[in-house]
């Protein structure tokens, strides 16, 4: 058979892939889920049969310890430790009486998160419920989990964002999933920053590790490129970071800053936008978004900066285990340091 040579321009080619890629990833990511909801509905059901026979660890810890050795023996590989099933036990008590939100939040989660969560939490519906949908929407990790319970961040939740024209500028039917997208504020603390660090060394840092943030979000994100070219007459312009979301079905543009926010920084990604709009949208998707993440920010000088611009832009602001105060004096002695180092002008 005769090979037929196509030739395409790059860009479709990576278009090409990166619809691929979204494809094969929501395919993985409904299989995971699918899979998870069946081991917890196992776990539901032997936890139901022991609560039912009213088995205790005492006079009933001999039943369930035979149980266990009879078990394993059938199923070697399906975790029936005498420990498991007195958890699957604890799991079914703690939520048959809960409301169905919580128990469909907790039924998808992975059964190490569920034993964690009931541990710590016990009764505190709230805080189970906060983890529960955050593992889900954000994708997080055993260590992004372990860390957020740390910081206990069901108690300090972020602000509902107000920092974003998208009730104004993204399709209405969008335009408040958009919002639950986008936060108001990110919590770094994860980068593992316990020290202080060079200008350079930290905004690299930085971009490396929000690139790893940002994708473990959600499900939706797939990664473009950093430091994106957009050329116009003549001239190159740089997004910092370039996502596209798949069920917004939008360009995403983030623009890094390790200052406090400045009305400038609207204008500035107002006309990446338009490049990117006119550049390299396709004529099926929605108007690209842009997200100026910076060190911290003002809503009220926020609010007046984004007045008139008519392209979607929300302002974030992030948070560090380094204290703001003690970064920024960082990075100013830095910036010093390095002007004494530069040559005189001839």
């Amino acid at each position: 058979m005769e090979l037929i040579n196509i030739h395409i321009k790059d860009s479709e080619y990576q278009e090409i892939l990166r619809q691929a890629v979204a494809v094969i990833e929501n395919a993985r990511s409904k299989t995971a889920v699918a899979v998870v909801s069946n081991l917890n509905e196992m776990h539901w059901e032997i936890g139901q049969l022991l609560f039912d026979r009213k088995l205790e660890r005492g006079y009933g810890g001999a039943v369930v310890k035979h149980l266990s050795v009879d078990l394993k023996q059938k199923f070697p590989n399906m975790g029936m430790s005498e420990r498991n099933l007195w958890d699957m036990k604890r799991y079914f008590e703690r939520f048959h009486n809960s409301n169905q939100k919580l128990r469909h939040a907790v039924a998808v989660l992975p059964w190490w998160n569920i034993n964690k969560l009931i541990s710590k939490y016990k009764e505190d519906d709230e805080a189970i419920l906060y983890y529960a949908e955050n593992i889900i929407a954000k994708n997080w990790n055993r260590e992004i989990f372990t860390n957020a319970m740390k910081l206990e961040m069901h108690l300090h939740q972020p602000e509902v964002n107000v920092s974003n024209n998208f009730s104004l500028t993204v399709p209405k039917e969008q335009s408040g999933y958009a919002n639950t997208v986008f936060k108001d504020t990110y919590n770094l603390g994860f980068l593992g920053i316990t020290k202080p660090v060079l200008e350079l060394e930290l905004e690299n840092k930085i971009v490396e590790k929000i690139k790893q943030f940002l994708l473990e979000l959600g499900t939706g994100f797939t990664f473009i490129g950093n430091q994106h070219v957009l050329s116009y007459n003549d001239k190159d312009y740089k997004v910092d970071l370039l996502f596209f979301h798949r069920k917004l079905h939008s360009l995403i543009a983030i623009d890094l800053k390790i200052s406090s926010f400045k009305p400038e920084y609207i204008g500035k990604m107002n006309f990446y936008l338009s490049l990117l709009d006119r550049q390299e949208k396709d004529p099926d998707e929605n108007p690209s978004i842009g997200i100026i993440l910076c060190a911290n920010k003002d809503n009220g000088e926020v609010e007046l900066a984004l007045d008139g611009f008519n392209k979607p832009i929300g302002v974030a602001q992030y948070e560090l285990l380094i204290p703001q105060r003690e970064l920024k004096q960082l990075i100013n002695n830095e910036i010093k340091s390095f002007t004494k180092r530069l040559p005189d002008e001839c």
